[in-house]
């Protein structure tokens, strides 16, 4: 019996989720990238998994 992660979660299901080409797809989401842009955050998109 092998043991297991009790939440293992799929980084690429979370980036299609979550992820900057997921926001840029939406409006909404476009306003928010570009609300935390403008509080100087810097909205990357991840290189690999």
């Amino acid at each position: 019996m092998s043991t297991h992660y009790p939440k293992r979660r799929s980084l690429i299901k979370r980036a299609r989720k979550f992820g900057f080409r997921a926001r840029m797809r939406t409006k909404s989401g476009r306003t928010l990238v570009n609300r935390k842009r403008r509080v100087g955050r810097s909205v990357n998109v991840r290189k690999s998994f």
